[in-house]
């Protein structure tokens, strides 16, 4: 009798943000996965050079994980988040706070980065009105950034293919910021680039625009990561929270991608020194194990919603899943092991080795710039004539053939391994890149 497995109807599945006509003509299907690889369908094996999406950060198949998750399900598979809760709901919201900014411990728990980022807004809509300026309904956004795929989310994001379908119905009042990228200024930097401080000043101008008194929020990612990586200019986060401060505006840090150890410390907003009033996180706060995200409140927000209301629920909002019983269990899980393998510092000591490895791109053909910082770093490529991100997408699946899992937007290669990655994959990783540069015209 044969064992061979029967051939799988690919037609059902709507995939998101794939071409999917092309991808069912040449499916690449993954099977497994453990540590730093994963195995695909045919058998051969993959370096994962993206963590994922951005996300795993401690290793694909951490046992620990696994192990607390199956736990989890056989003791309390599910418990209601609305006027009920779990303890482990507790014990993972301090532990998160742990690691955030000092006063940013007030921790609203999400199933996604999409969620977390539409929490966020809301939160900064509802702490105006509290205080008694519900005129503030303003929302800032920055061209090029990616807030997931929330109407919110893409209403005060910045990447036009992702708002255009959608463009009669996204939020009104919303203006965004000029985007960072300045190629001319800053090709090849390593790390945050000097030049770029002032264009976070593009904000004076919108508050003069629009009056200070009815913008609620700012939201920027430290780090780009989904538009390419873009790495903020020296100066250009510290700018930013100087004038919303100043003018009662709220700063929102999206660390989706950030958080967790991908720049070397547990957020950007620790690598940087800037601290936002808020922190959207999802992605490495599980360790992508389980869909788990969150979102970090300065206590006075908080204090300020609760205190508005006398009585009842201070703030209608929240998700069937917050705080879901296998949630928090991959989350403390995850956390335990961050700390016990101290992986945010071996990201950080990490990091030159990987910033050198990249920026020995420089020169290879169609290279244009290199840009890094942390465990991250974006090769962008130039594009062909009438077809940009064709070049991006051939090397991508070039790479993967050869056993190497690299990720595009566009033009620009982006690369994100997890946390535990050995030197000699790093070197495994760029090499495989470089050869392939050479060969796609």
């Amino acid at each position: 009798m044969s064992t061979q497995s029967p051939p799988i109807d690919l037609s059902n599945l709507w995939m998101p943000f794939t071409a999917n006509r092309q991808f069912k003509a040449n499916p690449r299907l993954l099977k497994s996965a453990q540590g730093m690889y994963y195995t695909a369908a045919d058998g051969h094996r993959i370096l994962d050079g993206t963590a994922g999406l951005w996300c795993v950060n401690a290793g694909h198949a951490r046992p620990e994980i696994i192990e607390a998750v199956t736990r989890q399900a056989r003791e309390l598979d599910y418990a209601p988040s609305f006027q009920i809760s779990h303890e482990d709901s507790f014990r993972a919201a301090s532990r998160v706070a742990a690691l955030m900014p000092d006063g940013l411990d007030r921790i609203f728990f999400t199933n996604s980065g999409s969620e977390s980022v539409d929490t966020a807004l809301k939160i900064a809509l509802a702490y105006h009105r509290a205080r008694g300026e519900g005129q503030r309904t303003r929302l800032i956004g920055r061209e090029r950034g990616y807030h997931g795929v929330g109407f919110g989310g893409i209403s005060v994001g910045g990447i036009s293919p992702n708002r255009k379908t959608f463009s009669g119905v996204l939020l009104p009042g919303v203006d965004h910021l000029q985007h960072t990228h300045a190629p001319d200024h800053n090709a090849f930097s390593r790390g945050q680039p000097a030049w770029g401080a002032h264009l976070a000043d593009e904000l004076e101008r919108i508050v003069a625009l629009h009056d200070a008194s009815t913008i609620a929020a700012v939201i920027v990612e430290p780090m780009a990561g989904s538009t390419g990586v873009l790495v903020p200019p020296v100066g250009y986060l510290e700018r930013l929270r100087e004038i919303t401060s100043k003018y009662g505006i709220l700063l929102i840090f999206d660390e989706v991608i950030t958080a967790f150890g991908r720049l070397g410390a547990a957020t950007a907003s620790g690598h940087f020194g800037v601290t936002p009033d808020l922190i959207t996180m999802a992605k490495g706060i599980s360790n992508a194990a389980i869909p788990a995200g969150a979102v970090a409140v300065q206590r006075g927000i908080y204090d300020a919603i609760l205190s508005a209301s006398h009585s009842g629920i201070e703030f209608f909002h929240g998700y069937t899943y917050s705080a879901h019983p296998m949630a928090t269990a991959a989350i403390l899980a995850a956390l335990d092991i961050y700390e016990r393998d101290g992986l945010f510092q071996r990201a950080d000591s990490l990091s030159k080795l990987f910033e050198d490895a990249a920026h020995s791109l420089r020169g290879r053909p169609n290279v244009i710039d290199v840009r890094n910082i942390g465990l991250v770093a974006g090769i962008e490529l130039a594009p062909r004539e009438g077809a940009p991100g064709a070049r991006a997408a051939e090397i991508f699946s070039r790479c993967f053939d050869r056993g190497v899992l690299v990720r595009y937007t566009g033009d620009t290669l982006a690369f994100s391994p997890p946390l535990i990655i050995e030197e000699s994959q790093i070197h495994e990783l760029f090499d495989t890149v470089s050869e392939v540069l050479g060969e796609v015209a």
